[in-house]
């Protein structure tokens, strides 16, 4: 069993690494540096890849875990299902090709002849009739098995250790084209040793089968792996939350000169579309995917699935970025305050850039085309590839990025870049903190990025129903030169008896291009409704937050955290100590106050919860804004609770942050007992 947790039969394996850096509701030096990548990565060791022309561009497809697990909705109607879909959707024209089978397709017993015996219940035809009927439909089929005695799932069903040969027979006879191979119950028996006995099982069969590794990035797959499958897990198993995503991605940007045509880091699948996350979690979530060259295997129901939820996962400009030829992993230009710059080079010679928000409110992101390597020239052509639109820019590559956003363009040197017209950038400077019935100042700002004068150039702000936004100065200009910005500030006030909570703001200017051509730009931006803390000595868990995540479950007040629903936790107790008030957490975990400027000190006692007995590292910060105001080195499980005083002075938001001492999340349950804000 690799991990304690368990939302369903199957035990979901962990290993979680990097630290929770995302800034909530602070515009810079959020969290620490989030990742120390560089922009160009030293090469990986020359590794060959397998010859079998298999996987030259990063598979796509479907794989039923991450929606339905082993409940009894997966069967055979289902898969078919899956299949019709792909079809009836434009999926399979968007370049899915694989539907794929997870844990749960088997009997718990081999039959009298050794063999793998298929669910009657939930596959009354066999195996090789849904391959058919796969395959019928220009598709192919996946299955599933583990490296082990048994696979993952607590029935007990059959792993191929020991039967590699003829389990990978059965898998080309029922017409099998993907294989993924997991690592459950391997018996302690080496893993380059369990891969390649599969690999050389596969390779007998004379059929073309993927080859997905699945054993969780322990063993350090990208080393060896390149000539045994065609893409190995990087990661422990992915969930449905912005945690487990970013957590996970932080893990496998690094891994970039490890992946190429026919060999793919693999960060696990889609999440997109479960409802764990915002829709823009989730073009984050697919964008950064796509950059990272990583496979796109859906993990929703698409029965199911919203329009939405097709938009995302069929943006064929998107997938192109994934599925380009040259194979290409991308890379971190830079990633300070939890604003990312990823560029992945293209075989065209453009690079696709991810501007990436990691923190809880917008922020300006910005880069250049020499530092993502592109060649000097005039002009440039960036093609934004969520709004499908085109512009020009002198060089500059930069938007305000919506929090947990993602925009990603693709840019190239292009002699033909005055067809377009100037790409302008919106940003609204100023706090989007505000009490009710106070108002609030803001600035507004529309800047020309071009070569060529945006014209007629207008800007307006709008809020909810009810509030009053008001320009204090112009909202328009006849012409912005290159370079130029048109500065309009605002006075924004939110009804007196306004609950607390976020609210929306839309910042949009129009403006024409030198041809003529009308161009409107929209930036939807949030303003959150707050209260001033109280006066005095209060307990943190008594206080509204601003926003809160956890690695695993909810934040608990009061209570440890239980790992999956609220108030599942037990009393607050490290080293035996039993506690009253506090906050329970998993790492990765961030939770946010609002402190107005007008307290001092926070103070704690922190450390990991005894209820996982020996397990748990973890570290603790506390933020003022965006200076670290104060930290723990590493805590066992073995130490008693440690003092942990802040001083917080003039900060609006307070931060508590808890990271994974760098070595996973693994039993991570932290406490911040008695944690008491002093204003």
């Amino acid at each position: 069993m690799r991990h304690p947790h368990t939302r369903t039969t199957r035990t979901i394996r962990r290993r979680v690494a990097g630290a929770l850096t995302a800034g909530l509701l602070c515009a810079a030096g959020l969290g620490g540096p989030a990742l120390a990548a560089p922009a160009r990565p030293p090469a990986a060791p020359a590794a060959p890849s397998p010859a079998d022309g298999l996987a030259r561009t990063p598979p796509m497809g479907f794989n039923n875990w991450n929606s339905t697990h082993c409940r009894a909705e997966f069967d055979e109607s289902m898969v078919k299902g899956i299949a019709d879909l792909f079809v009836q959707k434009g999926l399979k024209d968007a370049g899915y090709q694989y539907v794929n089978l997870d844990d749960c397709w088997a009997l718990p017993e081999r039959d009298a002849n050794g063999r793998l015996v298929p669910d009657p219940v939930r596959f009354p035809h066999g195996i090789k009739a849904v391959a058919d009927y796969v395959h019928a439909k220009g598709l192919k089929l996946g299955i599933y098995t583990s490296a082990g005695t048994k696979t993952c799932n607590s029935a007990g069903f059959p792993g191929a250790l020991g039967h590699e040969y003829g389990d990978a027979r059965q898998f080309a006879e029922w017409g099998v084209d993907y294989l993924k191979y997991d690592n459950c119950n391997n018996q302690g028996v080496d893993a380059k040793e369990r891969y390649r006995t599969m690999r050389d099982a596969l390779e007998a069969t004379g059929r073309p089968i993927v080859y997905s590794i699945c054993e969780w990035g322990e063993n350090r797959p990208w080393e060896w792996a390149a000539d045994v499958g065609h893409l190995w897990r990087t990661t422990g198993d992915i969930s449905d939350s912005w945690s487990s995503m970013l957590s996970i991605l932080k893990q496998n940007l690094p891994l970039a000169p490890y992946a190429g045509p026919g060999r793919w880091n693999d960060p696990d699948m889609l999440e997109v579309g479960n409802g764990g996350m915002t829709d823009t979690e989730y073009r984050s979530h697919f964008s950064l995917w796509s950059v990272m060259a990583a496979p796109l295997l859906i993990g929703t129901d698409l029965r199911k699935a919203s329009r939405e939820t097709y938009d995302i996962l069929g943006n064929k400009e998107v997938i192109a970025v994934d599925q380009d030829p040259l194979g290409k992993q991308g890379v971190v230009v830079s990633s300070g305050g939890g604003r990312w710059v990823v560029a992945k080079e293209m075989k065209d010679g453009s690079r696709a850039v991810a501007l990436f928000n990691e923190s809880g409110t917008a922020q300006r992101i910005a880069t250049s085309a020499d530092a993502v390597g592109l060649p000097d020239a005039a002009g440039y052509t960036l093609r934004d590839l969520w709004q499908h639109r085109s512009y020009h820019s002198a060089g500059t590559i930069a938007a305000t990025v919506p929090a947990h956003g993602t925009v990603l363009v693709r840019v190239s040197a292009d002699p033909r870049w005055a067809a377009h017209p100037p790409a302008v950038e919106l940003g609204l400077d100023g706090s989007p903190l505000l009490e009710a019935a106070t108002p609030a100042t803001l600035t507004s700002t529309v800047t020309d990025l071009g070569r060529t004068s945006a014209r007629r150039v207008s800007v307006t702000l709008t809020g909810p129903a009810g509030w009053t936004v008001r320009a204090t100065s112009a909202t328009s200009a006849p012409s912005l030169p290159a370079g130029g910005t048109l500065r309009t500030g605002w006075r924004v006030t939110a009804p007196a008896g306004t609950p607390t909570g976020s609210y929306g703001l839309t910042l949009r200017t129009r403006y024409r291009s030198p041809s003529g051509t009308p161009v409107t730009s929209t930036l939807p931006l949030s303003a959150s409704v707050v209260v001033p803390p109280p006066a005095g000595t209060s307990y943190l868990g008594d206080l509204p937050w601003l926003s809160a995540t956890s690695g695993w479950g909810p934040v608990e007040r009061d209570t440890s955290n239980g790992e999956s629903a609220a108030g599942d936790g037990g009393p607050l107790t490290i080293g035996g100590t039993v506690y009253a008030k506090g906050l329970g957490v998993h790492a990765l975990s961030d939770v946010s106050f609002y402190t107005g400027r007008a307290c001092e000190k926070v103070t704690a006692d922190v450390g990991v919860d005894d209820e996982k007995g020996s397990k748990g590292t973890v570290a603790f910060e506390i933020w003022a804004d965006g200076t670290k105001a104060a930290a723990t080195g590493v805590l066992t499980n073995a130490l008693p609770a440690q003092p942990l005083t802040a001083d917080v002075s003039g900060a609006e938001v307070v931060r508590l942050v808890v990271t994974d001492g760098a070595d996973g999340v693994d039993s991570d349950h932290a406490d911040w007992a008695e944690a008491r804000l002093v204003c």
